[in-house]
């Protein structure tokens, strides 16, 4: 692996330059084919002139998650428009692999008004003898430990559930024969951003993604109505504090700042009449409410307009700024061709939107027919966030499942993207904020990781936090027989300050460092496991069963599957070389037996480059 190391140490400085231009180093012989420079901006189609192997191959790279040769192959063969349609109107085209989420039966219906804090939750029980389905103990020390345990219990279970609702919309997105859908599904994921963390209730979430793959490519309006009247959305931007005479402006702000129309398109006036037009919405379990008690009926002034306004009328009179129109499609725009565009072909891609009354598909389909889709400027433009990056990477390995081993979750939060918890309301970044020369060199890391499954040392990140830390070393002295006091005793007495001494003596209601080890063993027992197997791909069958010889001819095919810009003649030699001295030939078909892992640690190494990381 030395050979790696200084490769990616050699490759990481030109990361940025790389991932920032677009710009491919010295092209090899290949089927590159970017449309000529003048398409820039032309929204005109493509004609079944234009069409190639390689145009379909950038079509399913930016439409969906990439794809197997034969996939792609399947849209080569259509006319341009035909292998558009296919995406963009899916509808009709079967999905059998798709399955619901499969719950592990953590919730029960005594958990529906979940306390907001462990103070609220404990403090309740004191006042009413219990709390959360569970009563005080009648007698004895730590009468309220019940509802300490049950409020911890179910933060840990949510978190341990999140992670497999984040894995199976992953392989949703691996599975399914309809991947602009779920393109889609993950770009309002990002657009309308909301946090399992501060949510702290998978069902919600599930419900949330539901809802985006249900309009991935419908109707914009309708979905941004949904979304206002979602429990997710309604409880992370505190509807239950927006209130008649007491408007909550978090909402209001960030439906038209990020939503809908943003930055300087409203005033400070539009954001408090906006929020009074909210108040009252809120949740009952996973259903949408309005408490009229809670509702400011008055008289709004919103955006020139004056009435008595309630929330889905102030998101109608948004649909009617021409600016909403343009802001999306722009979004959008940024989203599937690349980060620039102008004034003027915002606003044509927003009249397209506006005249088809938020429809998502004419938009979608005028985008991917264009020539400036397929134009030079927006070849190779295009970072890969890291949940499309790992789920790129195993379409491509044409692997059958996202793996166990290593974890996604981790996988794709070392890289800067944790699915169901993005940063903020304004969700990722995206684009350049992906790359730096040290993520490039992570990125190289995990394709190792997926290659070479590190399985001896491979530990379960679910059954970290009690393997390890405060509530493991807890659980581990209460499983010898040690009492509360014992085994929350610091492992080092002399680091003990004057209130944990007395602390060790007094009487307690409760005692959360108990709760946490307790709620995670409660959890573990009920948590569905994720299958921990190791990506189920056979690179050189993929590889001599395409039909190559030698091993020039195999390097040729293995850089024309898995990157979408053109290595340098010097990266292309020197892979060739690299195969040569591991397989002592030059002869694929004669070294078969043997040659997966030389070919996986040459798969390792294009995939480790900065042209990898781009489309």
């Amino acid at each position: 692996m030395t050979i790696r190391l200084r490769g990616l140490a050699a490759l990481a400085g030109a990361a940025v330059a790389v991932a920032m231009t677009g710009a491919a180093l010295s092209a090899n012989p290949g089927p590159w084919s970017p449309g000529p420079a003048n398409w820039k901006g032309d929204l005109s189609p493509i004609t079944a002139a234009d069409w190639n192997y390689d145009r379909a191959a950038h079509l399913l790279s930016r439409a969906g998650f990439s794809g197997t040769p034969e996939e792609i192959a399947r849209l080569a063969a259509m006319t341009p428009e035909r292998a558009v349609r296919s995406l963009v109107y899916y509808e009709t085209i079967p999905n059998p692999k798709l399955t619901p989420f499969i719950e592990s039966g953590f919730w029960d219906p005594s958990l529906t008004y979940f306390p907001d804090s462990r103070p609220a939750a404990t403090d309740k029980a004191l006042k009413d003898g219990g709390n959360i389905g569970v009563m005080n103990k009648p007698d004895g020390n730590r009468a309220v430990q019940p509802t300490s345990d049950r409020f911890f219990y179910w933060l840990r279970a949510t978190d341990l559930e999140s992670r497999r609702v984040g894995q199976w919309f992953a392989e949703r997105m691996l599975d399914t024969t309809h991947p602009l859908e779920e393109k889609m599904a993950l770009f309002w994921h990002g657009h309308f951003a909301t946090a399992e963390g501060k949510v702290r209730d998978y069902r919600k979430m599930v419900q949330q993604i539901d809802m985006f793959e249900k309009y991935a490519t419908g109707n914009f309006a309708q979905l941004a109505i949904n979304v206002a009247q979602n429990p997710a959305m309604l409880y992370f931007l505190d509807a239950g504090v927006n209130v008649k005479g007491a408007a909550n402006e978090n909402f209001a702000r960030e439906v038209m700042e990020l939503f809908t129309m943003g930055v300087g398109n409203y005033i400070e006036k539009d954001v408090r009449e906006a929020a009074r037009a909210f108040t009252g919405w809120n949740f009952d379990n996973l259903d949408f409410v309005v408490d009229k008690e809670k509702h400011d009926d008055g008289v709004k002034t919103f955006l020139g307009r004056t009435g008595n306004f309630n929330g889905v009328e102030v998101l109608k009179i948004i649909f009617e700024q021409p600016v909403t129109a343009n802001y999306i499609a722009g979004k959008v725009y940024n989203y599937f061709v690349r980060d620039d565009i102008s004034a003027e072909q915002k606003a044509q891609l927003g009249k397209i939107l506006r005249d088809n009354n938020y429809e998502m598909k004419p938009l979608l389909l005028t985008l991917f027919m264009s020539k400036d889709f397929y134009s030079a400027a927006s070849y190779g433009s295009h970072i890969k966030g890291p949940v499309e990056h790992v789920v790129t990477m195993m379409k491509q390995l044409g692997a059958p499942e996202i793996p166990g081993i290593p974890d996604f979750t981790l996988t794709t939060t070392g890289l800067g993207q944790t699915l169901l918890n993005p940063p903020s309301v304004a969700g990722w970044a995206q684009g350049k904020s992906w790359i730096t020369p040290a993520i490039v060199m992570e990125r190289g890391n995990i394709a190792r990781d997926y290659l070479f499954p590190n399985i001896v040392s491979f530990r379960d990140p679910n059954l970290l936090t009690t393997n390890t830390g405060t509530d493991g070393q807890i659980g581990d002295r209460l499983r010898k027989g040690a009492d509360y006091t014992q085994a929350t005793a610091l492992a080092d007495p002399g680091m003990m300050g004057a209130f944990d001494m007395v602390a060790r003596e007094r009487d307690e209601l409760f005692n959360t460092r108990v709760s946490g080890y307790y709620a995670w063993e409660l959890a573990y027992r009920k948590l569905i496991p994720t299958p921990r197997g190791a990506a189920r791909v056979d690179i050189t069958d993929m590889v001599v069963g395409s039909g190559v010889k030698t091993t020039s001819e195999a390097v040729d095919y293995m850089l024309g599957r898995f990157l979408r810009v053109p290595a340098s003649a010097e990266m292309r030699n020197a892979l060739v070389a690299f195969l040569n001295t591991e397989l002592g030939t030059t002869d694929m078909v004669r070294a078969r037996t043997y040659s997966e892992t030389p070919l996986r640690m040459v798969t390792h190494m294009i995939m480790s480059t900065p042209e990898y990381q781009i489309n």
